[in-house]
């Protein structure tokens, strides 16, 4: 258990209860009916227009409706009550009561979830998104023992936006490429400088010319507006990772609810976790008209580049397995069984884009 903070103590002997009038009275947090049983406070990382914040806030609205009023839920988007990398541990000593952020803001702390963000080839959100919610079942990660998990998510595969061309991996020698946790693995494995932060601090890195470029999901371009300052969008298939975001609640204030409100709960949770599938996948596409909007260029990386970035990141894989071996925990097993996971989801997307090509062949071949 981490240590309480003299800033959590001070919350809890009142601080949350000024700030949350405060904020109620500049219209900041959720405006329901007074007498609710549970008033928590959400903390979510993104800024208030995302759609995975747009989406935090129709999950307390369910949540609302589905306990009858008794349990309401602020929003404070934006890292408006507790910082990106913060997160976590503020949900722990209770600044927040849930809280939605990046297990790789907080490098070190979730071992073995570092495995659902290694390059392994994810075809999109939706299937990282499920992918990350089998694996936390299965394999029930004691680093999330301080926590009652709500649910996770994923983004679709990342991308290379960069300021300056990348014409082969040749052109990443020496340049300042933002990371996080195993994608900083990944810049240097490139050959590239890993230069790690998160995404609310990443726009005015780019505009400033502290980096030179970041990995991150397609819908990063638009959601974030950081393809306002790149110029240069390139797709690496061998590098198709993830960044698994949690929700999740302090222990202790779930296991205060009565049986029927945790029922409740998790009913809306095991919705929630489609929902945020679908909307990364949406929102990449958004991402791409967006860019293709602003006239940036658009690029795939060349087949020989690609296979000698995926030659790049086999040992990045070898090397997590043999760590998370010695250290106790069940490294071989959970890679295999993200493998097979991965690669059953990149059958099932080809499958369906198939019977999509066919279905519209037949359409066409049925026109007068």
């Amino acid at each position: 258990m981490r240590t309480t903070t003299w800033s959590a103590q001070w919350w809890r002997r009142g601080g949350r209860l000024l700030l949350l009038t405060a904020l109620c009275l500049l219209g900041l947090s959720c405006g329901r009916e007074k007498g609710a049983e549970y008033r928590l406070a959400y903390s979510v990382f993104f800024p208030a227009s995302h759609i995975h914040s747009l989406l935090a806030r129709e999950w307390a609205d369910e949540v609302y409706r589905r306990t009858d009023g008794r349990v309401q839920i602020d929003i404070f988007p934006g890292g408006a009550l507790t910082g990106a990398a913060e997160n976590f541990d503020c949900v722990i000593n209770r600044v927040s009561d849930v809280g939605m952020s990046c297990f790789a803001y907080t490098r070190g702390l979730f071992p073995l979830l570092e495995a659902l963000d290694l390059p392994l080839g994810y075809p999109d959100g939706m299937a990282a998104t499920r992918i990350a919610n089998d694996f936390i079942a299965r394999f029930q990660p004691k680093e999330l023992s301080d926590v009652h998990v709500l649910y996770v998510h994923a983004h679709g595969p990342g991308i290379l936006a960069t300021t300056e061309p990348v014409a082969s991996l040749g052109d990443l020698k020496g340049r300042s490429i933002r990371g996080t946790g195993i994608t900083a693995q990944m810049v240097k494995a490139m050959g590239a400088n890993a230069v790690g932060m998160s995404q609310p601090d990443t726009y005015e890195a780019l505009r400033r010319g502290v980096v030179d470029g970041t990995f991150c999901p397609m819908e990063t371009l638009k959601g974030w507006r950081q393809g306002e300052v790149i110029n240069h969008v390139t797709r690496v298939p061998a590098a198709g990772y993830t960044t698994a975001m949690f929700v999740v609640m302090n222990k202790q204030v779930w296991e205060r609810f009565p049986e029927d409100i945790k029922t409740a709960i998790s009913e809306v949770n095991s919705e929630w976790i489609d929902q945020h599938g679908n909307a990364w996948d949406q929102v990449d596409r958004d991402g791409l008209e967006f860019v293709k909007g602003l006239g940036k260029t658009i690029t795939d990386m060349s087949a020989e580049d690609d296979a000698i970035a995926a030659a790049a990141m086999v040992p990045l894989l070898e090397n997590w397995v043999k760590k998370t071996d010695a250290a106790g925990l069940p490294g071989t097993e959970a890679m295999a069984f993200l493998k097979a996971a991965v690669a059953d989801a990149r059958r099932n997307r080809a499958a369906a884009a198939a019977a999509q090509t066919t279905g519209d062949s037949t359409k066409q071949g049925e026109q007068p």
